[in-house]
């Protein structure tokens, strides 16, 4: 048993099956010059918050691309659990109970995806912070502001003729009138462990917290053109990431 004092735990897991419609073999893309899993798994590596760090895939040169990155890859992912339509939920339900089947190893529960890898060590670090403050919290959740606010300007078609999408959106004088909306951008997700065994296949709904992160930092890569877009933006300097800057990250210790 942990002493009252002491830091949760936190396993961090990042999941990269190999199949992949909108771009095959996605993960292993190159983006900065780097596979796109790379990108999380040095993101990791920076953050002395996680506990432990392991990729699970059902994909054995997913698996080698990633140990060689300095991850750890306890375990192939069983096929049924890597299909299209898997919800991701069990799929982490799937790590914490090889990794922790008594439930006293990991007090949270890190989600990195990486096809959403626009986050930086200090936003764990502050979720990680944030949500040790906030015990009734369930969990915390990465959000930004996006470009547009649907309430001002989401719009929909109604016998003809446009509708607002929102009710009442359009008595909001102007853009810069209308409350803030945020969108989840799945950059990270903390999670208690205890809610991450018990919420089913979706985690919503529950208490959580927001964690906003830059939307310049936003970044999600589904098609060729997202990864070209994002890929650009990292050479121009428009997106910079620590571990891109020549620096060392730390290794992780193994709980």
């Amino acid at each position: 048993m942990k002493k009252q004092n002491e830091h949760p735990t936190m396993l961090a897991v990042i999941p990269a099956r190999g199949g992949s419609r909108g771009l095959p073999r996605k993960n292993l893309k190159l983006m900065g010059g780097l596979p796109l899993i790379a990108h999380s798994i040095k993101l990791a590596q920076m953050c002395p918050d996680i506990t432990r760090c392991i990729v699970t895939t059902d994909d054995p040169e997913i698996a080698r691309t990633a140990q060689r990155y300095g991850a750890e890859v306890p375990f192939l992912r069983p096929d049924y659990l890597a299909d299209d339509v898997t919800p991701t939920m069990p799929v982490l339900r799937h790590a914490l109970d090889t990794l922790d089947p008594d439930g006293d190893r990991y007090d949270l529960l890190l989600l990195l995806e990486p096809t959403s890898p626009g986050r930086l060590p200090s936003d764990v670090h502050e979720a990680y912070t944030r949500l040790n403050g906030s015990p009734d919290a369930d969990g915390i959740i990465g959000v930004h502001r996006p470009e547009f606010n649907p309430i001002w300007h989401a719009v929909t078609e109604q016998d003809g003729k446009m509708e607002d999408l929102i009710a009442d959106g359009g008595i909001v004088g102007r853009r810069q009138d209308a409350p803030p909306v945020y969108r989840i951008d799945g950059s990270l997700y903390i999670w208690r462990t205890s809610f991450a065994r018990a919420c089913g296949d979706t985690w919503r709904p529950g208490d959580f917290l927001m964690h906003e992160v830059e939307e310049r930092q936003f970044i999600n890569i589904d098609n060729a053109y997202e990864l070209e877009k994002a890929d650009v933006m990292i050479k121009a300097g428009l997106i910079r990431y620590p571990w891109l800057s020549g620096s060392r990250p730390r290794r992780q210790a193994v709980a």
